[in-house]
């Protein structure tokens, strides 16, 4: 089983709403577990013959599996000018996009006002499109992420000034 066996896996028990799955075969044992709403899926691989499994697989579980998490201020600007803003990061490796189809217009906009589960993008992994929704209610003040880019797990996509 590679990183990508184990990252498909890991999006498809985040999708189903199991809260526990264990898997095992000859080479591998992997334990996947979902705590409640609110924390991130853990993924504990324990590699029986396959070292270079170990090393892959842990960045791959986190990668796929946590929810968007608020958080005061982003690296990428100064801290005194968003200490009064909120970060949506991406749950997920993939492509950002900020409207659903290339002739639609984008999903928020700067200035626009988003509430709890308002769709605010589209995070393309693997061949399927994530909507990607708003866990704060305020008002988008910068779009950090160009649309139709890469995006890594956790990077800052939004500033929201909550209301």
């Amino acid at each position: 089983m590679d990183t990508k066996d184990i990252q498909q896996l890991i999006d498809f028990i985040s999708q189903s709403g199991l809260d526990e799955v264990n898997i095992e075969t000859s080479d591998l044992k992997i334990s996947v577990k979902r705590y409640g709403s609110g924390a991130p899926v853990a993924a504990a691989p324990a590699p029986v013959a396959a070292a270079p499994i170990i090393v892959a697989a842990p960045p791959a579980a986190e990668a796929t599996s946590a929810p968007i998490q608020p958080v005061a201020s982003t690296p990428a600007t100064p801290k005194a000018e968003t200490s009064n803003y909120i970060t949506i990061k991406s749950p997920m490796i993939g492509t950002f996009y900020r409207s659903s189809s290339p002739d639609t217009p984008s999903l928020v906009e700067v200035g626009d006002s988003v509430s709890e589960g308002k769709v605010v993008c589209i995070i393309e992994a693997m061949k399927l499109f994530n909507e990607i929704e708003s866990e704060v209610s305020g008002r988008i003040v910068k779009v950090l992420v160009e649309n139709a880019t890469p995006v890594e797990y956790d990077q800052p996509l939004f500033l929201v000034e909550p209301i």
